[in-house]
């Protein structure tokens, strides 16, 4: 019957574990095969209000724009156009309060790329979704689910909230949570202890996709207690720091307002001293105040930074904050993702294996690939463009590519019956015409789940250490076995298990994805330069850590945290002393990649952290420099991040970082370069500043022609 009791004693701070034994969760939320009634539905979603990603109350703007108006070196400003009123040079009060506005302008609009992040977290959410009320299957708006619904889920769903699978199974699209584009199986049965809640084999997530299967499951959180949400808080308690050069910016206005009151206060005194009206002595002592702040500051670094901007632009790396663009010259460290940034993002055909020689060659290998892309349910659009599952897009491509090239068109024609990807079980098969009037069967799936279903005698253990050694590499690992239906057998399975028996195994297919080509050169560069490149990334540690020595990173010291969310702050301390030492931090999570950038920015570490994914956001906003996939990246991981890379290609981040000294050192040049005007109408001799690691020497011309036009001779200038 159709539940219809009092809703649970919850509170919407509190939420049922959905790791606990499936009666009892239903116990706790009231729930059953018949789903909530409608009733019932009504009065929780008063109680736990909308299933929607809520942003804290905005702060206001005229709020915002007043902090801006009173930082340090606009306090300075304010009063260098108070004096120059005072004196009489409105013209320069003008000018002065112009520049105020116009900066507190730009850093209002940098301070709200947080909440920009977090309203985009919203378009994850589908509109509709489909559920069980009252007994029957019926779409609402994803807004009003409650706890305790029952869902139904289907293939290429958006998955409207966190939910435990109470029926059936599915394989989930979880990137943008974990930014691993591979879908991971998700089936209803037991948890497993020691997981985290995005590796639990029964639990499923707001905002991810369901790529196969059908499933039932409830939901046990909604709203603001879903992972979607629980990002979001974190992307909005997560506030951007000052850039390096920010702060030397705001030391830099209080040490020239300490001199010009200084010189002012000292003029002044001395002026009334000698005999000088106190007016004429106090209109002095503005004057020189007023020379003194240097009105062109901002001005000069933000066209010296506007540049660096242009010429990343061309580069592939669009800026958004003009501040970065000398933070990234400071930086020494990179924390990079794997999927998509070292690597292509894209599955393809690696490596093959047949019984009984082992290494695939010949017309053994053409088999093995041909049967592998017949098992698939690909399609072609419009473009010419393959579409479907990541992996079966890869079979399909490779066996184009070992001389087996698949007809998809004649593939759908000769297919009998299609049973499809199961995640309990592992598997998909096919049936088909075969060779002189017999039908094949064609099995896919993970070795564990082919090889016990071989006829007797077959290559299963060799198979497995195959397979094993292949998962070593960091390879996603298929077997492929066939059966041939005997002659006269005219009825098609209507089974799977009747057709998926005493199979004979073709072989073992290896897919990965590829590091991009140029990524190797990248990484040494950034060995030269003195950077050091971890790997933080929600893939298992095998294939990151394969995926790290293939490009370099790890040399001459590679460590791998094969659970990175278990670390604490004293061994993670630890590792990030040694020397000469990166690492790979595998199944993270937001949590843990804010634990990193946290503990490499107490050490000290000027930070870039890369992202794509929604889960990126927060540790995107805390980093130093933040930076984004532009193709693959997602909207909420574009909008925190301080840099967008048009190319998704981690040889533009070092190209950026490590760019030619001059682009580098114009921010410094130009922001200490500034001085008065020589009471004569000449320039004051320029004071070069010290940079770090140099000399004053060091930034002298070797050239007596390069020496700068501005600076005075030796010797005395002749009077005109």
């Amino acid at each position: 019957m159709t539940e219809t009791a009092a809703g649970p004693d919850l509170t919407p701070d509190t939420a049922p574990d959905p790791l606990e034994p499936l009666p009892l969760l239903r116990r706790e939320l009231h729930t059953g095969p018949r789903g909530l009634s409608s009733r019932e539905a009504a009065r929780r979603l008063a109680v736990y209000g909308p299933n929607e990603v809520r942003r804290t109350a905005r702060t206001s703007i005229l709020r915002e724009l007043l902090r801006q108006l009173v930082h340090p070196l606009a306090l300075l400003l304010w009063a260098a156009a108070a004096l120059a009123f005072i004196a009489a040079i409105a013209v320069l009060g003008w000018a002065i309060v112009a520049v105020i506005l116009v900066n507190a302008g730009f850093a209002l609009v940098q301070e709200r790329q947080a909440e920009k992040a977090v309203e985009t977290l919203a378009r994850y959410l589908p509109a509709q979704a489909r559920v069980i009320r009252d007994g029957q299957a019926q779409h609402v708006p994803a807004r009003d689910l409650v706890p305790g619904d029952l869902i139904v889920l289907d293939e290429g769903d958006r998955i409207p909230a966190d939910a435990r699978l109470a029926e059936g199974g599915i394989e989930a699209d979880l990137s943008m949570l974990t930014g691993e584009s591979t879908p991971v199986e998700r089936l209803a049965g037991p948890g497993l202890e020691g997981l985290s809640l995005l590796q639990e084999p029964n639990l499923v997530f707001s905002g991810t996709t369901a790529t196969e299967g059908q499933a039932q499951a409830i939901v046990f959180a909604t709203g603001d207690h879903t992972e979607l949400g629980r990002i979001a808080a974190l992307s909005q308690r997560t506030r951007r720091e000052p850039s390096p050069l920010e702060q030397q910016v705001k030391r830099v206005a209080w040490l020239i307002a300490a001199v010009a009151v200084g010189m002012g206060a000292v003029f002044l005194v001395t002026g009334v001293a000698v005999g000088l009206p106190l007016t004429d002595s106090l209109m002095f002592a503005i004057g020189l105040l007023v020379a003194n702040v240097p009105e062109g500051l901002l001005p000069t670094i933000t066209l010296a930074l506007a540049v660096g901007v242009r010429v990343l632009a061309r580069q592939g790396a669009v800026v958004k904050r003009l501040s970065a663009v000398e933070t990234l010259g400071s930086t020494n460290v990179i924390c990079t993702d794997k999927t998509g940034t070292l690597t292509r993002n894209q599955m393809r055909l690696h490596s093959t294996w047949t019984p009984p020689h082992g290494a695939a060659g010949g017309t053994e290998t053409a088999e093995l690939v041909r049967a592998a892309a017949q098992c698939t349910t690909v399609t072609r659009e419009g473009d010419g463009a393959l579409h479907g599952d990541p992996t079966e897009i890869a079979l399909v491509e490779g066996a184009s590519q070992h001389a087996a090239p698949l007809d998809l068109a004649d593939r759908d024609a000769h297919r009998r019956a299609c049973f499809r990807f199961d995640p309990r079980l592992r598997r998909m098969s096919v049936i088909r015409d075969g060779e002189h009037g017999t039908l094949l069967v064609i099995v896919k799936g993970a070795p564990e789940a082919v090889l016990t279903l071989l006829a007797e005698g077959a290559p299963a253990g060799e198979a497995q250490q195959a397979a094993d050694a292949l998962a070593a590499d960091g390879m996603r690992v298929l077997a492929v076995a066939v059966r041939e239906l005997p002659l006269g057998s005219e009825a098609v399975p209507s089974r799977r298990q009747d057709a998926e028996r005493d199979l004979h195994l073709l072989g073992l297919v290896g897919l990965d994805d590829p590091p991009r080509p140029e990524v190797a050169a990248a990484v040494r560069r950034c060995h030269g330069a003195g950077l050091t490149v971890h790997i933080v990334t929600g893939d298992n540690g095998a294939t990151a850590a394969a995926v790290a020595r293939a490009v370099g990173i790890g040399t001459p010291n590679l460590q791998v945290v094969g659970q990175s969310e278990a670390i604490d702050d004293h061994e993670l301390d630890h590792l990030l002393r040694q020397d000469r030492t990166e690492i790979v931090f595998a199944r993270s999570s937001p949590e843990t990649k804010l634990k990193v950038a946290d503990a490499l920015r107490a050490h000290g570490q000027i930070v870039a952290m890369t992202g794509d994914g929604v889960n990126d956001a927060p540790a995107l906003h805390r980093a130093h420099i933040g930076v984004a996939m532009g193709l693959s990246g997602t909207d909420v991981a574009r909008e925190a991040s301080t840099m967008v890379l048009t190319d998704d290609n981690f040889a533009t981040i070092v190209t950026a970082i490590v760019r030619p000294p001059r682009l580098r050192q114009r921010p410094e040049v130009h922001r200490l370069h500034l001085r008065p005007p020589h009471p004569r109408g000449r320039a004051l001799p320029r004071v070069r500043p010290l940079r770090r690691g140099r000399t004053a020497a060091a930034d002298r011309p070797a050239d007596p022609r390069h020496r700068p036009r501005d600076r005075d001779p030796a010797g005395p200038r002749p009077r005109p």
